[in-house]
């Protein structure tokens, strides 16, 4: 029997365990943190963004591939906890509608809404943690 041969089956195996214990679990709970996301959107966010995320034309600006929901995080979590009220320009069109602020969210509701959007209406953009929106959060007090 070639002893090489199943060290190296074994190790490959032990590899392929060790890998999904760690990415499975944090591939749910991004899943989890979308799922979750998508009730606060439809709660807090769809009635001026739309339930496609292309919000109203020179009003609520569109959640669709933009420099805002792909870009910086902090920059989405600053919006939704303390808002926006001036006019913005995306994709040649301006906005100006006030984005009303979101204090009562928590951490874990801002954190999954904007998971939500940054991986929903075509977008392909990284997760916002949890760690993220109270790390900027207790700056913006």
């Amino acid at each position: 029997m070639n002893f090489r041969l199943i060290f190296i089956f074994l190790s490959a195996i032990l590899c392929c365990i060790s890998y999904s214990s760690f990415v499975l679990p944090a591939q749910d709970a991004g899943k989890a943190s979308v799922l979750r996301g998508k009730k606060v959107y439809e709660q807090y966010c769809l009635a001026c963004h739309q339930s496609g995320g292309e919000g109203v034309p020179r009003l609520n600006p569109p959640l669709i591939k933009n420099e805002y929901v792909l870009g910086d995080k902090s920059r989405l979590i600053r919006i939704v906890i303390k808002g926006l009220n001036e006019p913005i320009e995306i994709d040649g069109e301006e906005y100006f509608n006030p984005m009303p602020a979101q204090p009562q969210l928590t951490n874990q509701q801002v954190a999954d809404v904007l998971s939500y959007v940054r991986s929903s209406f075509g977008n392909k953009a990284s997760l916002v943690t949890l760690a993220e929106v109270q790390s900027l959060r207790l700056k913006l007090k």
